[in-house]
């Protein structure tokens, strides 16, 4: 014979049955405690810290080499025409500097991207450390 807690015989049931709910807790409990000794590292090492310091901005900053890429094929060094061979021979010139100048890299929407790419492993293979894209902000808007 089942008791009933509502008043009525057969209706729905007031009171919450927290019973399911303690169970889900107790067991993400555990599975906690059985885990968290695990995220432990088992090497410890002493990790160095950094300092940071900031630079004092140098008023004679070194002025970027452009390089541009037309969608046909065309290169131009600081915005004269130039050839794949002179843009390398200039980078290794400048590779040579200190502080080395940053190489700033503008192509069409439309350019190909092997020919970005060529530029690209030209600058790294002279030894430019900083190679960057030239773009477009975004509009406001978006």
């Amino acid at each position: 014979m089942g008791a009933s807690v509502g008043k009525q015989e057969g209706g729905p049931m007031a009171e919450i049955n927290v019973t399911p709910l303690v169970d889900v807790m107790l067991v993400l409990l555990i599975i906690f405690m059985i885990t968290t000794p695990l995220m432990n590292h088992k090497v410890k090492v002493q990790l160095p810290e950094a300092q940071v310091i900031k630079k004092e901005e140098t008023k004679q900053a070194v002025p970027p080499i452009t390089i541009s890429v037309t969608e046909n094929g065309d290169y131009f060094l600081n915005d004269e025409p130039s050839t794949k061979q002179a843009i390398e021979s200039r980078l290794s010139v400048e590779a040579q500097k200190m502080p080395q100048p940053p190489v700033q890299i503008r192509a069409d929407k439309t350019t190909q991207y092997r020919l970005i790419n060529d530029v690209v492993k030209i600058a790294q293979m002279q030894g430019m450390a900083k190679v960057g894209f030239v773009t477009t902000p975004p509009k406001k808007g978006q």
